[in-house]
């Protein structure tokens, strides 16, 4: 949460956690964080330390300045090679940055999705709805489906133990879920036309007709006697 300081003065810059492959030197801090969070099954020190040996490459710790404040424990099924294992995950309650634990997951599972990892496994109890919806979540985010099943049954685990329920997400090789994209607008077609040439409204003047009638060629003086005298006989 942001808090608000001392007038002219800005908020505090909330911290950024780096995430890391863990070593078996973290074995004991990660100990002690499982110890603290309720509900986790508590495992030796050593088992931290061993699986931090053996499957550290497979594992992820959270950090800030250099302090432990979140850690996920899987492995890469044996008989599925292709299939990550969440065994355990769980952040400090006083980290202070928001969705640290959803962070710490996508993470993990990224990194094993870009070394082949097709499929995410993990046991989740029906009554832990935030782990359930960290899986949903990460599932449509890689347009992958979830599945479920029993995997062991209480009756397998001692009393008061609830049945140990299956999610698995894949596969993983699809393509992230992407809004569908709009189509591309039509090619512009522009409206202005090129002037064509103009056309002028003014007649080219015709060659000028003369009302003047040619003279008629004069009728001979002597013809028009001869013709009188003819017309008197």
């Amino acid at each position: 949460m942001t808090t608000a300081l001392a007038s002219g003065t800005r908020p505090a810059q909330r911290k950024k956690p780096v995430f890391r492959t863990p070593r078996p030197e973290d074995g004991t801090a990660v100990w002690e964080l499982v110890r603290d969070t309720p509900g986790l099954d508590t495992n030796s020190r050593y088992f931290y330390i061993l699986w931090f040996r053996d499957f550290a490459d497979c594992s992820l710790l959270a950090t800030v300045d250099d302090e432990i404040v979140g850690f996920l424990l899987g492995y890469r099924r044996p008989e599925e090679p292709d299939t990550y294992f969440v065994w355990q995950t769980a952040v400090s309650p006083r980290h202070g940055i928001p969705f640290l634990g959803v962070k710490l997951f996508e993470a993990a599972a990224d990194r094993q999705r870009e070394r082949g990892a097709r499929y995410v496994e993990a046991t989740v109890s029906a009554e832990n709805k935030a782990i359930l919806m960290v899986l949903r979540q990460y599932a449509r985010k890689r347009s992958a489906e979830v599945t479920d099943r029993v995997l062991f049954p209480s009756a397998w685990l001692g009393e008061g133990h609830h049945d140990e329920v299956l999610h698995r997400i894949g596969p993983l090789d699809r393509a992230p879920a992407q809004q569908p994209a709009a189509p591309p607008p039509p090619a512009s077609q522009s409206t202005t036309q090129q002037p064509s040439a103009p056309q002028s409204t003014a007649q080219q003047p015709s060659a000028p007709q003369s009302t003047a009638q040619q003279p008629s060629a004069p009728q001979s003086p002597v013809r028009e006697s001869a013709q009188q005298k003819e017309n008197a006989a």
